[in-house]
Formats: structure tokens, sequence, C-alpha cells
């Protein structure tokens, strides 16, 4: 676990920083892997942040060429620090990740979260 400072999205003239703990996302890897194992939807919190696991649906999705409804699962907050996973290639295949981490300050010299 990490703790970071975040820029919290602009409210009007006001911007506030928080300090913030960001998971090891080797540990968020296994727990969705192993709700992927399960294939059975899970919601809930954590390490304090809202996260959700959706299986794979037969189901195609509206205005899509996609043929079914890939798993995945999220957590974190929008615009803040955010990081899901998504089984678009199929259930049995590494699922494509995506980071937004854009609110995390990071040190002008290094790059790493301050």
């Amino acid at each position: 676990m990490l703790t970071a400072k975040a820029r919290v999205p602009r409210r009007g003239k006001y911007s506030a920083i928080l300090p913030l703990a960001i998971p090891d996302l080797s540990e968020v890897r296994d727990f969705a892997n192993h709700l992927h194992g399960t294939g059975k939807h899970w919601q809930g919190e954590m390490y304090g942040w809202q996260a959700e696991y959706t299986p794979e649906s037969r189901k195609k999705p509206v205005g899509s060429k996609m043929r079914f409804t890939p798993a995945d699962f999220w957590i974190g907050e929008s615009g803040i620090w955010f990081y899901s996973l998504m089984w678009e290639r199929g259930k049995r295949k590494a699922p494509v990740e995506f980071l937004d981490d854009r609110g995390i300050v990071k040190d002008e010299l290094c790059g790493n979260p301050t």
C-alpha cells in the first residue's frame, strides 16, 4: 500500500489535495483474478475504495461489434485514482488493464507520488 496525495476535482475556485492510500496493483490483480475464477458478480469495498467485478455475459453489448459482454473489474474513483481489468479477448485470455492516476500529485523531479 502506497500513501500518496491526490488532487480532488476542482469545485469552483477551490481544489483540495488530500492524502490517500493506493493499493499495490499486484494485490488488486490477484483479487480480481480470484473473482474472475469464481465467475460470480461481486460488489464491495477494497482497501477503502469502491470496487466491482462483473462476469462475462453471452449478451452482445448494444452498439458494439463484440459477440459477448466481457468480464470486468474496477476499483477507485475516476479522475482521482481508478484501475480496471477487462477480459475483452475472452475469459481465458489475459485482461486489458487501464490505470487513471491523473489525480495523483507527482513529484516534479522523479515522477513518483509525493
